[in-house]
This record gives structure tokens, sequence and C-alpha cells, in this order.
């Protein structure tokens, strides 16, 4: 009766686990590029802001250690919860 209320999606285990194992590697596969593209772009307005040339490569490599972070939390997380 329980199972009758839930969306099609959820009755079934195995298209479920896909689905969330979809979503979990979309989003890691999204995460270090987005944090290193966020580190650029802030390190670029800092550059014309501060009128300095080098920041933007600050702002890549503190982004892409901010995704190589987030990335490492993510998987060690998931790995745990198994």
């Amino acid at each position: 009766m329980a199972d009758e209320q839930l969306p099609s999606d959820q009755r079934d285990p195995e298209k479920r686990s896909f689905l969330v194992v979809a979503a979990r590697y979309s989003g890691l596969a999204i995460t270090l590029p987005a944090s290193t593209f966020v580190g650029w772009v802030i390190g670029t307005l800092l550059d014309k802001w501060l009128h300095t040339t080098w920041l933007y490569l600050a702002g890549l490599i503190v982004g892409s250690i901010a995704g190589f972070v987030e990335l490492i939390r993510a998987v060690t997380g998931s790995e745990s919860k198994q």
C-alpha cells in the first residue's frame, strides 16, 4: 500500500540507485571545473581592481585546491556511507 503512493522511480531500487549514482558523479564532474573557474574570475576581478597582473594565477590555484578538497570530501564521504 505504501508502494502505491511513491513515484515510479522510487519503487524500483535499481533505477533509484542508478539515478542517485548518476547525480553524485555528475556533481563530482562539475565541482572541480566550476571552482577553478570561480577562482579565476575572482582573481581577474581583483587584478582589475588592484591594477595587478598576477592575482588571477593565485585565484586559479586557490580555486583548484578548493575543488580538489571538495572532491576528496565527496569521495571519502560516499565511501563511508556504503
